[in-house]
């Protein structure tokens, strides 16, 4: 089920430069996004510019993209962040995260009419700008029916900032 990100106060400087954050995406290359690794739950093209991976800052990425680092920084816990691209007729199955421990966060960028993603019953689009916040342990789907590319900001922090997760050791090795 979709939450309400304003239970996360600090989500809100993700909205507040989400124009700032839009225009780093639109400077990058695509050379830099590699296919998502789990390639046995969607069909198409599924790729990603990692910022943080586990908790893990991916230097040379955040010095392409400082406004986007400065905001995702501020997200006690943060755990992962990178900017999540689907390409036109991508479709990313049912299926669940890894741990209750953590929150998922998307922050709309390019938005393309056709494209949503269904939390538990509850289907919504993204919007520029815009936040959703979800457990992803709860089943999920998402699709790009559109001609364009879709493309969020995609975080994943703590519940609680101050607890230590544990996620598996196959998941685990997509963050080598």
């Amino acid at each position: 089920m979709f939450m309400d990100p304003a239970q996360v106060p600090e989500l809100a400087a993700l909205s507040d430069a989400w124009m700032d954050i839009r225009a780093e995406l639109l400077a990058l290359s695509k050379e830099y996004f590699i296919a998502w690794p789990e390639k046995s739950i969607y069909d198409g093209n599924w790729t990603v510019f990692p910022l943080y991976k586990f908790g893990q800052k991916v230097e040379e990425h955040c010095a392409l993209c400082p406004r986007t680092t400065e905001a995702i920084e501020g997200i006690p816990g943060l755990l992962t962040a990178g900017f999540s691209s689907l390409a036109p007729g991508t479709y990313i199955g049912p299926h669940f995260g890894y741990t209750s421990e953590v929150l998922r966060a998307h922050l709309g960028l390019l938005t393309p009419p056709d494209c949503a993603i269904r939390v538990g019953p509850e289907t919504k689009s993204w919007t520029p700008g815009g936040l959703m916040l979800f457990d992803d342990t709860t089943e999920h789907e998402a699709w790009n029916r559109s001609g364009e590319t879709r493309v969020v900001l995609l975080l994943d922090f703590k519940r609680d900032p101050a607890a230590d997760v544990h996620y598996p050791d196959h998941v685990l090795a997509y963050g080598q």
